[in-house]
């Protein structure tokens, strides 16, 4: 996106932000944003704000590590600030996939492929993801084979995943929203 902040960019009139906070809110007790710049924008939207406590980018690990460390709960999910078309059950859905499985973390996959920053994980694992980026380390996937991961079926809303990298698929999302509220208004009777 051309070296924009991703999660201010604009959607159909709000920051990319906006649509994950929205749609986490119901699902959570509460939320943190982890940005390592535009910090008080960001706060903006009520949340506490959480740098990586590493220099230089790390990868997601080092924001989820960052997070875990300033939480006091067992479990964390994590969601990247591109995707707009967060579910309204993916919190539920993935804790429960833990809880049957008794995993560590619980992935999404779309029917295609994991979605490795939609995740759910035990807060406990704060000091893996220190130690391993500490070996240098960075991929998310190589990471998780370290622990017992269970697998959540979202192949029923694989467009949940989508996610904005540049200006065409920006331009796409604003499609795909448009057609989805428009449907939604026909199917309650209004429009």
């Amino acid at each position: 996106m051309g070296g924009s902040d991703k999660g201010l960019v604009t959607l159909a009139g709000k920051p990319l932000v906006e649509y994950v906070v929205e749609a986490l809110s119901p699902q959570v007790d509460s939320i943190i944003i982890n940005a390592n710049r535009n910090q008080a924008r960001y706060a903006s939207y009520g949340c506490p704000v959480i740098a990586d406590s590493r220099q230089g980018y790390q990868g997601p690990l080092a924001g989820m590590m960052g997070c875990m460390e300033e939480i006091d709960t067992e479990f964390m999910v994590s969601t990247p600030c591109d995707s707009p078309l967060i579910p309204g059950d993916l919190v539920s859905r993935l804790f429960r996939q833990l809880v049957d499985e008794d995993a560590e973390i619980s992935v999404a996959h779309n029917g295609e492929r994991m979605q490795p920053v939609f995740t759910l994980m035990k807060v406990s694992l704060t000091d893996s993801i220190r130690a391993f980026l500490d070996g240098g380390e960075r991929k998310i996937d190589k990471w998780f084979k370290q622990h017992k991961l269970a697998v959540t079926d979202f192949s029923d809303k694989p467009m949940s995943f989508s996610n904005i990298n540049n200006p065409a698929e920006l331009k796409q999302m604003e499609t795909e929203l448009n057609i989805l509220l428009d449907s939604r208004l026909r199917g309650s009777g209004g429009g």
